[in-house]
């Protein structure tokens, strides 16, 4: 009866109907976590009615009565406590002694440093530079955006080591090695401003406000054919154009509008949280927009761009499908050996085999959608007069902390490639794990505020021995 009352009070809260199903099942994971620290001090009855409101966020998670209930027995109560305080309210010796603020999931989730970072940049007031969370106005007066950037930081998390043999020439190869999808990257408040920026420089690109070539809105004549496109730093050419100009980066400036401010602080972010390598920062984006039925045909990246480059996917989840021998079955329907997920916030990294010995498509996806590409140019494809941005120059990653000191991740050595000579039948996603090399899978897996023992640094792979000429066909983007 309890349990039925329980997931009532959840599913009609206002405050939850916000949120998507995915996102309250993270925050009710996390703060499942955090349970015997959260009571920590508090009397049994205001311990127990914090469970059942964590238990009300996302009643239906797999083993969420269970892990509360083990959370709960770990709990110490104090015995100074008044285990008769009004349930409904929290009790006044649960008021005393309350610990510093310390960001909460849903201010981590509201937190918006994009328009501070903005404002910087432009170096003016503006209103729509400026964007404030009253939910996080208590944490901002006790935190430094440093801090609050840290924490952030520390809760990300990411899933690598994906597996997938095939045989390539008569050897078994890891078609997807170096392949990492990273999440937390981007809060759900930023997520909302980059959507709604998208959607702002759709909408003049529609009016012809844009140069050229930046923005494109092909005829849609059939299924999977006529996704919108919004280029920024470079041109490139999907195939031969009416120029005659041939598939690759435009030599011409001219045609295309720089990178804006927002999507230099996303890559500012991207490099600053490991992300991306800082040997390696974007300097050239594309942004596409999906509607129901858009698609992108099977490619591998045209190697005017260099290795890693990077995804970030907003609105909707889509699979993303990857294969050395990816078949066209149908308008915007294919066959793929690997379908990964593609969460919405979510940043898939992809280098090594990933970006040059498997292919890559997106059948059609169910609802609209929008994805950002970034990506570095090779230096000698530039187009003439290119000139670098100087916000984008000399950034560097955050450090991660050892017991008392601080230490930057080191570059590690090239490791040869190596093959497994023998055959898997199926694929497997090797265990999840964070920063920490902690599985993410379990509830131990979410932030516990410790230190980073075992730095991750970045390996710049060498080029693949099959894939030194580019692959025949069409060449595109995610």
């Amino acid at each position: 009866m309890a349990k039925d009352q329980t997931q009532t009070h959840g599913s009609q809260d206002p405050f939850l109907r916000n949120y998507q199903p995915s996102e309250l099942k993270i925050a009710s994971e996390f703060f499942n976590t955090w349970l015997p620290f959260l009571t920590r001090d508090l009397c049994k009855k205001c311990s127990f009615s914090l469970s059942d409101r964590i238990r009300s966020i996302h009643p239906e998670s797999n083993n969420m009565d269970e892990n509360l209930n083990c959370n709960l027995k770990s709990i110490k109560i104090s015995e100074n406590h008044d285990d008769n305080c009004d349930k409904s309210s929290t009790c006044e010796s649960c008021l005393i002694g309350t610990p510093s603020p310390r960001m909460s999931w849903a201010d981590m989730a509201q937190e918006d440093e994009f328009g501070e970072e903005e404002f910087e940049s432009k170096n003016n007031s503006s209103p729509s530079s400026v964007v404030t969370t009253t939910k996080s106005s208590s944490e901002k007066s006790t935190l430094s955006r440093e801090q609050r950037e840290y924490i952030r930081f520390k809760n990300v998390r990411c899933k690598k080591d994906f597996v997938r043999f095939e045989r390539i020439k008569g050897t078994s190869v890891n078609i997807v090695e170096g392949l990492e999808l990273h999440y937390n990257i981007f809060s759900a408040a930023e997520q909302r401003r980059i959507v709604s920026f998208v959607t702002s420089l759709q909408e003049i690109g529609r009016k012809g406000q844009l140069k050229d070539r930046t923005y494109s809105a092909p005829q849609k004549w059939m299924r999977g054919k006529g996704r919108q496109t919004i280029q920024f730093g470079c041109c490139y050419n999907y195939a031969k154009d009416k120029y005659g100009n041939p598939p690759g980066i435009l030599n011409d400036l001219s045609v295309i509008d720089p990178m804006p401010d927002l999507f230099k602080v996303m890559i500012r972010r991207l490099i600053r949280w490991h992300v991306l390598p800082p040997t390696c920062v974007p300097d050239s984006c594309i942004v596409n927009i999906y509607e129901e039925g858009d698609c992108i045909p099977p490619h591998i990246d045209n190697h005017d761009f260099v290795r890693p480059f990077c995804t970030v996917s907003f609105l909707s989840e889509c699979d993303i499908l990857f294969g050395s021998n990816l078949k066209v079955v149908g308008a915007g329907e294919f066959a793929g050996s690997i379908p990964i997920s593609l969460p919405v916030g979510s940043v898939l990294v992809l280098n090594g085999n990933g970006a040059d010995v498997a292919k890559h498509c997106v059948p059609a996806v169910p609802t609209k959608r929008i994805s950002i590409t970034f990506r570095r140019m090779d230096v000698s494809k530039r187009p003439s007069g290119y000139v670098e941005e100087p916000d984008l120059q000399g950034i560097q990653p955050l450090v991660y902390e050892s017991g008392h000191q601080t230490i930057q991740p080191p570059i590690k050595e090239v490791n040869k490639e190596r093959w497994s000579n023998g055959s898997v039948a199926n694929y497997q996603l090797k265990r999840q794990t964070d920063r920490r090399g902690a599985r993410i899978d379990s509830p131990e897996s979410a932030m516990r505020g410790g230190r980073f023992s075992e730095p991750r640094g970045w390996t710049q792979r060498p080029t693949n021995r099959w894939t030194k000429n580019p692959v025949n066909g069409r060449m595109s983007s995610e």
